[in-house]
């Protein structure tokens, strides 16, 4: 009883001792500029959204939000577990299929797509959703959206596969479609969505607009016994580029009914095959449209289970030659995925597995800096 009285009257004296020394502190309006900053709109099209997992804590992620012009930390969107992330293609809203637990780490599951707005990168609103999406290291198409905005489709495995399909305008779930042993929603226009499938085939889904499926088709790709097709493609339009672990590029074109699958080509020739040159990383392509040209992580040591390892080392190709027209690298930590803007005057950007973003301007072909201790463990990019 004697210590408690102690501590009480010490914490007491305390109190009054300091409320003495700094009277004017019990005074201070509110700072009404912290959480108010409102990012422009339109937004610049190099703005670039990291998608960071944390992998360290894996309980909750969050979207880092900076300027690579002007290497500035714009913001930061806190997201649920592993959430994977994708743009609106009016610019206005950022989408996360984020994951919770009432207890945290524990508890009931709960599931929401969210959308956030990308001037005060707060939530807009949310649409429950099935507890179903894909929990994995986000990437590429586990998110997307049809080209025209009115539905987001959401990548699931439980370890059956489907595509959940929420209208934007309802604001609601208005279907679930099944794509057994396919992953991924590539979308396709504004009512197809593509799915790469096991057998090496590529399954094209037609939609009403309603979000109810109205036709199928699956067309065979390549031989899944041959050779390791990596499922993160990148795509300009309705045409889709692929790459195999040992460079062979596959091209579908997905602008009709069916799929048309176009001639492959290599991004490696004998001589760097025999030095050991092969692509490698997590998002290892990107791809310019205005430049026409294909951005590739390469590795020249390769080994069959390290293909995803980082790289310091970008190749440049021209899509339309097929033919290597530039190699792009950097000296500090070594970059684990791309992602390049789509303006006509394109950067860059890649994640280092150092914690940072390097730039790279691609009309000079230069590497035009880093920005430093960004994120933790991002997976990948996202531009306007």
């Amino acid at each position: 009883m004697r210590i408690t009285r102690i501590l009480a009257q010490t914490t007491l004296a305390l109190g009054v001792s300091l409320a003495g020394a700094y009277p004017a502190l019990a005074e201070l309006p509110a700072d009404s500029g912290i959480g108010q900053t409102v990012l422009p709109f339109p937004p610049s099209p190099h703005r670039a959204y990291m998608v960071d997992v944390e992998f360290d804590n894996f309980v909750t992620g969050r979207v880092v939000v900076v300027d690579p012009d002007q290497k500035r930390f714009l913001g930061m969107i806190s997201t649920g577990f592993a959430a994977p992330s994708t743009l609106s293609r009016d610019g206005k809203l950022l989408y996360s299929a984020d994951l919770f637990y009432s207890r945290g780490t524990r508890g009931t599951r709960t599931d929401v797509l969210t959308a956030w707005d990308t001037s005060k990168l707060a939530p807009e609103w949310e649409v429950v959703i099935p507890a179903k999406r894909a929990e994995s290291l986000t990437q590429r198409f586990g998110l997307s959206t049809s080209a025209d905005d009115r539905f987001v489709y959401v990548y699931n495995f439980t370890p059956s596969t489907s595509i959940t399909v929420v209208d934007t305008q309802s604001r609601a779930v208005v279907g679930e479609i099944a794509i057994p042993g396919c992953v991924l929603s590539y979308p396709v226009g504004k009512r197809r969505i593509a799915s790469l499938c096991g057998d090496g085939s590529i399954q094209l889904l037609t939609l009403d607009d309603s979000g109810k499926e109205t036709a199928r088709t699956q067309t065979k790709f390549f031989d899944p016994n041959a050779e390791k097709l990596v499922e993160r493609g990148v795509n300009v339009g309705d045409t889709f580029y692929f790459t195999t672990t040992t460079g062979t590029v596959y091209t579908l074109d997905l602008s009709g009914k069916e799929a048309k699958i176009l001639p492959t080509w290599s991004l490696v020739n004998d001589e760097e095959k025999k030095a050991g040159w092969a692509p490698g990383g997590w998002q290892l392509l990107a791809v310019a449209p205005k430049l026409n040209r294909l951005y590739v992580l390469m590795h020249d040591a390769h080994e069959a289970m390290k293909w995803e390892d980082p790289s310091n080392t970008i190749w440049a190709f021209d899509l339309k030659s097929q033919k290597k027209i530039a190699t792009l690298s950097t000296e500090g930590a070594p970059i684990w995925s791309l992602q390049a803007t789509s303006d006509d005057n394109p950067l860059l950007l890649g994640i280092n597995v150092g914690g940072g973003m390097d730039i790279f301007d691609l009309k000079s072909g230069k590497h035009t800096g880093t920005m430093e201790k960004l994120h933790k463990t991002a997976t990948q990019i996202l531009s306007h």
